[in-house]
């Protein structure tokens, strides 16, 4: 078994060790942050990146503060003086050694943000020389592909968004490590199902909302672990050209949580199954998916608390793909687990 698939069947221990390690923390930190912040600034780099998407619709949707995206050029590169001033600036990073990570952190704390990090490494740069740090507890990262990290990371935006008044509560919360551990009864399945995606080249991962980041993070395992093109879209974005790559047989993976985007991605899956598109839907049996197959997430979850239980469907896929393709996903050819970027 690859390092991969193990740090896959590892998630639910590592979300329960890292819920339980800062649960008090965030209910400290609740009492200094709410109502403190005007404007939320995310930054970070490759897999943490795409969690840092999951952050923006969690922390615009239950707290009502806009959140921007860092563009970390802007601070390494062109040296721009922002004002950041009644700001909280969250840096998400596995190792907590992006150079240009800590580099816009600094630059923030300088231009009056308020710095937070949530790191897997609570000894790095990053843990140093932020305000407020969250750990992770998800043990150490062998694989190069990210995937227990990933989680982690999504369950301390959870409680980050509980810190800052959104509308989440630690009991649910509390609830998502459980709900981790029942999707890995799909392994087996997930192995049946890859057979028939052993020559696939291309592919296309669609998703809205809460489970859009989970279509950037399926793409990008899907790249480095079994080099396929695989690219990445919110539902509403495809239909606006890149529809138009779509022939008989092309793959199309679409996350399909029950919940507001469900109506919105059942008809683009009819549109694209006229159009003769290989469909598979990440979704529940309850959701009655119209895609020609489904992958059935146990049990009813609700769409807020579902990316993290949707996403390791796709991490099983991936790493069952490139296992059938004779690929070693835990070392994917010119990559390293750290990468360092200005």
């Amino acid at each position: 078994m690859s390092k991969m698939m193990d740090e896959i069947l590892e998630q639910p221990q590592a979300l329960e060790r890292t819920f339980r390690a800062e649960r008090k923390h965030a209910e400290e930190f609740s009492r200094f942050a709410r109502g403190k912040f005007r404007l939320i600034v995310l930054v970070a780099r490759g897999t943490s990146d795409n969690a840092a998407v999951f952050a923006r619709y969690l922390l615009e949707l239950t707290t009502g503060i806009p959140v921007a995206m860092a563009a970390p050029s802007l601070h390494t590169l062109y040296h721009a003086k922002l004002n950041l001033k009644d700001a909280l600036v969250i840096g998400i990073s596995q190792s907590g050694a992006g150079t240009d990570i800590n580099m816009v952190l600094e630059s923030a704390r300088r231009r009056g943000g308020f710095t937070v990090g949530i790191t897997n490494e609570a000894k790095s740069p990053m843990a140093g020389l932020v305000e407020e740090v969250f750990v992770q507890r998800a043990g150490r990262q062998k694989s190069v592909a990210a995937t227990k990290t990933y989680t982690s990371q999504l369950m301390l935006v959870y409680l980050l968004a509980f810190a800052l008044g959104g509308q989440l509560t630690l009991e649910a919360i509390s609830e998502i490590p459980d709900r981790a551990r029942s999707v890995l009864s799909l392994t087996e399945e997930i192995r049946g199902l890859v057979e028939r995606y052993r020559f696939m080249r291309q592919c296309a991962v669609v998703a809205r909302g809460l489970n859009y980041a989970n279509a950037l993070e399926l793409s990008l395992k899907l790249i480095e672990t079994c080099y396929v093109v695989a690219e990445r879209f919110s539902s509403a974005d495809f239909l606006h050209g890149p529809i138009a790559m779509v022939e008989r047989n092309f793959p199309v993976v679409l996350f399909m949580p029950p919940g507001p985007t469900f109506r919105d991605l059942s008809q683009l899956t009819r549109r694209l199954r006229s159009l003769g598109a290989d469909t598979l839907a990440i979704t529940s049996a309850e959701a009655k998916s119209p895609a020609a197959r489904a992958i059935s997430v146990p049990g009813p979850i609700p769409e807020i608390y579902s990316p993290i239980p949707y996403i390791i469907p796709g991490q099983i896929l991936a790493a069952h793909l490139a296992e059938m393709k004779g690929i070693d996903p835990d070392h994917p050819r010119s990559l390293h687990i750290v990468t360092k970027t200005l």
